[in-house]
């Protein structure tokens, strides 16, 4: 009884430090974005799959050169964010206030936007993500 107690805390206890490692990378993510710091990359998986509300999509290559050129965001505020996470896949809803320059317009984003984030060896890194307005 003791050992299966001690396997269930050790379980959950692992998955909340999941979580807020995911929730960590995506905010240094974004802190990043906001800086159009090309270290961005190292949180991008090759595969990534970057959807704007607007309906325009990114692979990783297209977001790393337009990022601070084409489209600059100036701030990224989240609130109400929702995370989980199962093995090897973690997903994060929450609602955005992006400020953002693009292709020289500046606008105020009011968005939801869910990202997918995929482990990597030791590392999480944004697979997918999707916005739309609210």
């Amino acid at each position: 009884m003791r050992l299966c107690l001690v396997i269930l805390l050790f379980v959950s206890g692992s998955a909340f430090a999941q979580k807020d490692e995911v929730l960590h990378r995506m905010n240094r993510l974004h802190r990043l974005m906001e800086a159009a710091d090309a270290s961005t990359r190292s949180f991008l998986h090759d595969s990534l799959s970057y959807g704007h509300s607007n309906g325009w999509v990114e692979n990783r290559q297209e977001f790393q050169k337009n990022l601070g050129s084409y489209l600059v965001y100036h701030s990224i505020k989240e609130d109400s964010i929702q995370a989980g996470v199962h093995r090897k896949v973690a997903h994060v809803r929450f609602n955005a206030d992006i400020d953002a320059t693009l292709n020289g317009t500046r606008s105020l984003f009011r968005l939801k936007v869910l990202e997918v984030w995929v482990r990597e060896g030791r590392t999480w890194k944004l697979f997918a993500r999707q916005a739309t307005r609210r």
